[in-house]
C-alpha cells in the first residue's frame, strides 16, 4: 500500500512540472517593476525574467519611449496590455511572442471618394495613402504608371496626385513603399479621381526585432520567429550603390533616391531617352528605373542601364549595367560592370567589373574586376583584379592581382604581380613579374644590402630589391686614400639564376657616374659583372666573380687630392685613346639579408 502511495504522490508532482513547463509565454507570472526606463530595455527584462523571446517591427514600436509600473506575479499578457494601451496583439509562436499591431477593417484596397468626367488631354488621380493595418497615412510612397513614364512621391500625410493621359484605354497605377507590398489598381481613362489606396506591410529585414533572454544588444543580422514557427535570418538591407557614392550624395534629389529605393520591384525598357537634368527627362522621374539603348544627357543624366550608346556633356549615372559607348564631359558613375568603351573628362568610377578601353582625364576607380585598357591622366584605382594595360600619369593601384603592363610616371602597386611594372617606384607584395624602374619593392621577395671591392672602387655599398627574375641596384662607394679620392654614384639592374640550393650565379648590368673633384666633367662607367653567390647562412652570402667595364669621360686633367687617371687596374681590352676604354676586372663581397 505504502508503493502504490509513493507512485501516487510522483504522478502528482509530475504532473504539476509538466503544466509548468507546458505553460504558454503569455500565461506566465512574474513581478517587475519600471521607473522611466527604455520601453527597449523593459522587453528585455521581461524575456529575461520570463524566459522566452520577443520578436517585434521596430517600425511600430517606440523603443525609446520611457514607462513606469509595478507589477506583482502578473500574467505578462497584462503587463503588455498596460504598456502597450490595448493597441497590439501578440501571437505566440513557440517560446516567442510576436507584438504587432492590431489589424483595421478598410472597405478594399482602393476607395473612390470622387470621380468627375473631364474632355482635357490629361486626367487627374488624386487622394491619400493608407496603411491597412493601422491606417496610418504613408508618406514618400512612390505613385507611378509604367507605361505613360509618370510618377509621384506622396507627401507627409500620405497625399498624391498623378496626372496621366487621356489618349490610352487603360492605366494602371502602382503603389510602392519601401516595408510595404506592392500594389496596383486600375483606374478609367478621361475621369478626375479622387482616391484612397491602402498599403499591406511586409516584414523586413531591417526593421525587426528579435529580443532574448541573453543579450539586449543585437547583431547585424537577427533571427525572427515567423507566424508558422519557421526561424528567419534577417540582415541589414544596403542601399544603392550609387546613390552612397559622392556623385550621387551631390547630384541626385533625397527625392529621386527614395523613388529608387521605393521601386525595387519596377524595371523598364526604352529605345531613346533625352534629359537636361536627372529628374528633367523624357522619362521624368522614373528614368532611374529605365533600360535605354540610346542616352542623351545634355548637362547629366539618372538611368538604370545603357544598352549601346550614352553621351553627356557633363556626367552619366548609372544604377545598373552599361554596355557600349559612354562618354561624358566630366563623370561616368556606374553601380554595375561596364562592358565596350568608357571615356570622361575627370573620372570614371565603377562598383562592378569592367571589360573595356577605358580613358579618364584624372581618375579610373574600379571596384570589381578589370579586362582591357586603363588609361588615366593620374590615377588608375583597381580594388580587385587586374588584367590587361593600366597607364596612369602619376599612379596605379591594384589591390589584387596583376596580369599585363602598369606604366606610370611615378608610383606602381600592385597585391601579386604576374606581369610588368613600369615606373620609378613599383611596389608588390608578390612577384611572379618584371618590375622596371628606380626603386623596385616586393614586400615578399628579393632584398639584399652589399658590401663589395672592386679594381675600381675600394668601398661600395648597395642596396638591390626585386625577385630573382630582376632586381633594382641603387649604390654609393669611395676610395680610402685622402691622395686619391674618387665618390661614385649609380643604379643597374641584375637577375639570380640558382644552380644549386646554396650555389647562384649574379647577372649585373650597372652605370656609374665617378666624381673625382670637378663637376664640369663627366666620368661615366658601365659595367656588366658575372658573380658566383655562396650561401654561408641563413642571411648572408659571399660573391666573386669578373667584369667588363666601359668607362667614358672628357676629364683630362688631375685635381689635388683626387685619383686620376680614375681607370688604372684590371686588364686593359681596348683603349681608344680619347674619351672611352675598356677593361676587364674582379668583384668581391657579401650580401646581408
Amino acid at each position: 500500500m505504502k508503493h502504490y502511495k509513493t507512485n501516487f504522490i510522483l504522478c502528482i508532482m509530475l504532473f504539476f512540472v509538466y503544466s509548468g513547463f507546458a505553460q504558454s509565454p503569455l500565461q506566465k507570472s512574474i513581478t517587475i517593476q519600471a521607473k522611466n526606463q527604455r520601453l527597449a530595455n523593459v522587453l528585455e527584462i521581461i524575456s529575461n525574467t520570463g524566459n522566452f523571446n520577443f520578436s517585434y517591427n521596430s517600425k511600430i514600436i517606440k523603443r525609446d519611449s520611457l514607462v513606469t509600473f509595478v507589477f506583482t506575479k502578473k500574467p505578462i499578457k497584462e503587463i503588455l496590455d498596460y504598456i502597450f494601451k490595448l493597441n497590439y496583439e501578440y501571437i505566440e509562436s513557440g517560446n516567442y511572442i510576436i507584438i504587432r499591431k492590431k489589424t483595421i477593417s478598410l472597405p478594399s484596397t482602393q476607395t473612390i471618394v470622387k470621380s468627375e468626367l473631364t474632355s482635357e488631354k490629361k486626367y487627374l488621380i488624386n487622394g491619400y495613402i493608407i496603411d491597412e493595418t493601422s491606417g496610418d497615412r504613408i508618406g514618400e510612397a512612390s505613385i507611378y504608371e509604367a507605361t505613360q513614364l509618370t510618377s509621384y512621391l506622396s507627401k507627409e500625410n500620405g497625399f498624391f496626385e498623378i496626372k496621366l493621359k487621356s489618349k490610352y484605354k487603360t492605366a494602371a497605377v502602382t503603389v510602392s513603399k519601401l516595408f510595404y507590398k506592392d500594389t496596383t489598381i486600375f483606374v478609367e481613362p478621361k475621369l478626375n479621381q479622387t482616391i484612397y489606396i491602402t498599403l499591406q506591410r511586409e516584414e523586413d529585414s531591417s526593421n525587426m526585432v528579435n529580443v532574448t533572454p541573453e543579450d539586449f544588444f543585437l547583431p547585424d543580422s537577427v533571427e525572427v520567429a515567423t507566424l508558422g514557427g519557421e526561424k528567419v535570418v534577417y540582415t541589414k538591407i544596403d542601399s544603392i550603390k550609387v546613390q552612397k557614392s559622392w556623385v550621387g550624395k551631390f547630384l541626385l534629389s533625397s527625392e529621386q533616391k527614395i523613388q529608387s529605393i521605393n521601386l525595387k520591384n519596377f524595371f523598364t525598357t526604352r529605345k531613346f531617352q533625352l534629359s537636361f537634368l536627372p529628374g528633367l527627362s523624357t522619362q521624368g522621374k522614373l528614368s532611374s528605373q529605365v533600360t535605354n539603348n540610346f542616352s542623351l544627357n545634355v548637362l547629366g543624366g539618372y538611368t538604370r542601364s545603357v544598352k549601346d550608346i550614352e553621351i553627356a556633356g557633363l556626367f552619366n549615372i548609372n544604377k545598373k549595367d552599361v554596355k557600349g559607348f559612354q562618354v561624358a564631359g566630366l563623370l561616368n558613375t556606374v553601380g554595375g560592370a561596364v562592358k565596350g568603351f568608357q571615356v570622361a573628362g575627370i573620372q570614371n568610377l565603377v562598383y562592378d567589373s569592367v571589360k573595356a578601353f577605358q580613358v579618364a582625364g584624372v581618375s579610373n576607380y574600379i571596384k570589381g574586376k578589370f579586362n582591357g585598357v586603363q588609361i588615366a591622366g593620374i590615377y588608375n584605382h583597381q580594388s580587385n583584379n587586374m588584367q590587361g594595360l593600366q597607364i596612369a600619369g602619376i599612379s596605379n593601384y591594384s589591390k589584387k592581382n596583376v596580369k599585363g603592363l602598369q606604366m606610370s610616371g611615378i608610383l606602381n602597386y600592385a597585391k601579386k604581380l604576374n606581369g610588368v611594372q613600369i615606373g620609378l617606384i613599383n611596389i608588390s607584395d608578390t612577384s611572379n613579374g618584371y618590375s622596371i624602374g628606380l626603386f623596385n619593392f616586393v614586400k615578399n621577395g628579393y632584398h639584399k644590402i652589399t658590401v663589395s671591392t672592386n679594381e675600381t672602387i675600394d668601398f661600395d655599398v648597395a642596396f638591390k630589391s626585386g625577385n630573382n627574375k630582376l632586381y633594382s641596384i641603387i649604390e654609393v662607394g669611395t676610395n680610402f686614400s685622402n691622395k686619391a679620392k674618387l665618390y661614385s654614384f649609380g643604379y643597374g639592374i641584375g637577375k639570380v639564376i640558382n644552380i644549386k640550393k646554396k650555389i647562384s650565379i649574379l647577372t649585373e648590368l650597372t652605370s656609374q657616374n665617378l666624381y673625382a673633384g670637378s663637376w664640369d666633367y663627366y666620368n661615366l662607367l658601365n659595367k656588366f659583372s658575372l658573380n658566383l653567390q655562396w650561401q654561408l647562412a641563413k642571411k648572408i652570402s659571399f660573391f666573386v666573380g669578373p667584369s667588363f667595364s666601359i668607362f667614358t669621360s672628357n676629364q683630362h686633367v688631375a685635381i689635388i687630392g683626387y685619383k686620376f687617371p680614375m681607370i688604372n687596374n684590371g686588364i686593359k681590352v681596348f683603349d681608344n685613346g680619347k674619351n672611352t676604354s675598356g677593361r676587364v676586372g674582379l668583384t668581391l663581397g657579401i650580401n646581408i639579408l
